[in-house]
């Protein structure tokens, strides 16, 4: 039984307490105990084992790929939204499912911008457009009204086979291209949007990707430099590794409701010039993790800025839907670029992206999205087009979706009132989360958080005990990974800890999402800002 208890610590997470008697139910035993098999039922451990005695016995000594001989910038990778803290949430998922007693009843998934799986409702007219894209059939049912039916045969039609089974062009299909162009052209007051500037992607991070592969080139001191914001979306810092791009750190004005600062772009840029060559700035408005909104003084700032240093300008805007704050509005960069006149116009290089992953839409799973790109040479960008068609498409549902949301319900319509009226639910319904959020974390002497303006989250900053940072250091840990894990094992609450996106020297945060059900919220919430009463307290 002693070795028992032995094997079982080393499945278990350090923190993890199983209470044994002699009598384990079956079932519990074989769950815990049994190491996960193939299909053949063979143990994977074993299977790898004698897979490793066969090659050797064959004369080969070593397997081909191993961690020495891989893509080293692979293993450069890291992706704090789903990393350790994650893999150890969902293991604690299934000890609950296995009858192992917690402090907790669940574990709540903070820890991401993923609006269904915290409970938000589809859209209707959005899944029922879908709905008869995937099966025609349903144009024959009377629950759908006309104006869906007309949407998704519209969409069909220009399928291939009148299929969202089939290939589309690499691009994109070209209505839907159209019609994202006539949206972006609303959406900025009339400004004209080539369809051929427009390219569908496998969300806003794909094309984001993809551009980046385009940008980065040299080598030592003419290596492309890419300027993100710190902190920042991991989604950069992870492509930038892959790459083997420089990562060029500008830091956000926390004590500023985390504004750019022009002044911080500059020193950013000044000192990368010295060892590599920066050519790339990227901005993310609304921002993630911090929730900002950019003003439109700060944008024509940015757009002043990048053309006077002849750098490439990369715009995230996939949360141009999400602005909670009084006096705060969504400015896309396209429009102040055009707005601003010819001389910024017609000289500066943008790429601009949106998705269908978040808004008041969070269809992350469809996988929809596009890229707008202004002022790309020719010769550039039939070499985009080279590069995309190595995919082939995006995905056709997602496009499929897409579509819908560029091109919603028009007054009059018959889906009209119920579109309009479930969209700003959502919208009002995470108003009042975000203002709850940046509230009841504020109760806290030890935890401060500006006002989250727009997107889905919040970034706030924690004291932690000098105690504390020192035992995490000893561990190999950055002090707010400590915290959140402790969080997590005592509570069950899942976050994300500010070093995973960037944080000034001495500070500690954790990104945490503004999206559960208003009631857990506040739960979380609350029990959020006990626990750290409670941390600080033991630590101190």
């Amino acid at each position: 039984m002693s070795i028992l208890r032995g094997c079982l610590r080393g499945v278990l997470a350090p923190n993890a307490s199983v209470v044994f008697r002699s009598r384990l139910a079956p079932q519990i035993t074989s769950a815990l105990l049994c190491p996960p098999r193939s299909l053949s039922g063979t143990p994977l451990a074993e299977r790898d084992r004698k897979v490793t005695e066969k090659m050797s016995e064959n004369g080969t000594c070593s397997r081909i790929l191993t961690l020495d001989s891989m893509n080293p910038c692979i293993q450069k990778v890291e992706y704090a939204v789903r990393g350790p803290i994650v893999i150890r949430a969902v293991e604690l998922e299934k000890e609950l499912q296995q009858g192992v007693k917690k402090p907790f009843t669940e574990v709540i998934k903070a820890n991401i911008g993923d609006a269904h799986a915290m409970g938000q409702k589809p859209i209707t007219f959005l899944r029922q457009v879908s709905a008869i894209c995937l099966y025609p059939e349903l144009m024959n049912d009377n629950k759908f009204p006309e104006d869906v039916k007309q949407k998704a045969a519209r969409i069909l039609q220009a399928c291939g086979g009148h299929s969202i089974g089939a290939y589309s062009a690499s691009q994109g299909i070209e209505v839907i291209r159209q019609d994202v162009a006539k949206y972006i052209e609303r959406r900025d007051g009339g400004i004209l949007s080539d369809p051929n500037n427009i390219y569908l992607s496998t969300g806003a991070s794909d094309s984001i990707v993809t551009m980046l592969k385009l940008l980065v080139s040299g080598q030592g001191k003419s290596r492309t430099g890419v300027m993100i914001p710190i902190p920042q979306y991991p989604l950069y810092s992870a492509a930038l590794a892959e790459l083997d791009a420089v990562q060029v750190n500008y830091y956000l004005d926390e004590e500023n409701c985390w504004a750019l600062d022009i002044d911080e772009l500059r020193r950013s840029l000044m000192e990368a010039r010295k060892h590599c060559d920066p050519k790339v700035l990227c901005i993310i408005n609304p921002g993630n993790p911090t929730g900002q909104v950019q003003s439109r003084k700060c944008i024509e700032d940015v757009i002043r800025f990048a053309a006077e240093e002849n750098l490439f300008l990369m715009a995230d805007e996939v949360y141009q839907d999400n602005v909670y704050a009084k006096g705060c509005a969504f400015h896309s960069f396209k429009k102040v670029l055009f707005e601003m006149g010819p001389k910024y116009s017609e000289k500066l290089e943008l790429a601009s992206f949106h998705s269908t992953s978040k808004g008041y839409m969070g269809e992350c799973g469809f996988r929809g999205g596009y890229m707008e790109v202004i002022n790309m040479d020719p010769a550039v960008k039939q070499q985009l087009t080279k590069l995309v068609s190595v995919r082939l498409c995006p995905p056709v549902p997602g496009q499929a979706l897409l579509d819908v949301i560029v091109n919603p319900p028009k007054p009059g319509e018959p889906s009209y009132k119920q579109f309009i009226s479930e969209k700003q639910a959502v919208l009002s319904n995470l108003a009042e989360k975000a203002r709850l959020t940046e509230e009841i974390l504020n109760q806290s002497p030890g935890i401060r958080c500006n006002p989250v303006q727009g997107a889905m989250y919040s970034f706030p900053r924690i004291h932690i005990p000098e105690k504390a940072v020192k035992l995490a250091q000893a561990e190999g840990q950055a002090p707010d990974m400590y915290f959140c894990m402790k969080l997590l094992e005592e509570t069950g609450i899942c976050v994300v800890p500010g070093s995973g996106f960037g944080q000034r020297e001495g500070t500690h945060h954790f990104r945490m999402t503004i999206l559960p059900p208003t009631d857990k919220l506040k739960s979380l919430l609350e029990r959020l800002k006990d626990f750290h009463q409670k941390f600080t307290e033991e630590y101190s």
